[in-house]
């Protein structure tokens, strides 16, 4: 059974970060710093959306007499596993211009944080091993989707469709959409929009479920992408 927890996320991942000062390479650890300075930044910002009203109330009064890090001093970290969704899907997504290696190593970061954390007995196995899974799939997928909303970018790119203008209001797409169908060089999305041709490097990239932030028009030589942004898998 994980005990209760009796110390900050400040200071559990000082503790983390020490113990790995002594095991890893000066390059290596700069990297561990980079993205748990990420996690905490994204703990302070939105782990409030997860709180009890109780707690909710306690950091409000907190951040509203002047701490911006009320998060991670008041709560412990066993609030990190159940972040981690938000963490690596949204933020290190939208919030961050990250590399492909930043966004690599956010998920293997955030896997070894947490099996730190069920070691030191701040988190039950079971929910160890939900986060772990989960930043094991941001480390694979992560640089992948970056690469592909990369390559979906470079379709905007191209001379915009003539006669856009003549469009019906209903011929265009704006939204978050999943995508919904996977073919060698084509793409489909939720509602049957597609296909949308993209090179085949993209459609190897593709995985069904990935949502993709897009502007698209209907026109009559097929579906055109006219902005695109985040990829998020």
């Amino acid at each position: 059974m994980a005990a209760t927890a009796t110390i900050s996320i400040e200071r559990a991942v000082a503790d983390f970060l020490a113990e790995q000062r002594v095991r890893l390479a000066d390059a290596s650890f700069r990297k561990y710093v980079e993205v748990v300075d990420l996690l905490c930044s994204s703990l302070n910002n939105y782990g409030h959306d997860t709180l009890s009203e109780r707690e909710r109330r306690r950091f409000a009064e907190a951040y509203d007499a002047g701490d911006e890090q009320a998060f991670c001093h008041l709560f412990g970290p066993e609030k990190i596993p159940e972040h981690l969704g938000s963490f690596l899907g949204y933020f290190m997504v939208r919030k961050v211009f990250a590399s492909r290696e930043l966004l690599r190593a956010a998920g293997r970061v955030s896997g070894r944080l947490v099996r730190w954390l069920e070691r030191e007995g701040y988190v039950e196995a079971d929910v160890a091993a939900e986060a772990i899974e989960r930043a094991k799939a941001a480390a694979r997928d992560l640089p992948r989707a970056d690469r592909l909303g990369e390559l979906l970018a470079d379709l905007t790119d191209a001379d915009p469709p003539g006669g856009l203008e003549e469009l019906a209001e209903d011929c265009f797409v704006e939204d978050y959409l999943p995508i919904e169908r996977v073919e060698p060089g084509a793409l489909w999305f939720e509602g049957g929009i597609g296909p949308l041709a993209v090179p085949k490097a993209a459609s190897e990239l593709a995985e069904l479920g990935w949502e993709v932030n897009v502007v698209m028009a209907r026109t009559a030589d097929g579906w055109r992408l006219l902005e695109v942004g985040c990829v998020y898998p």
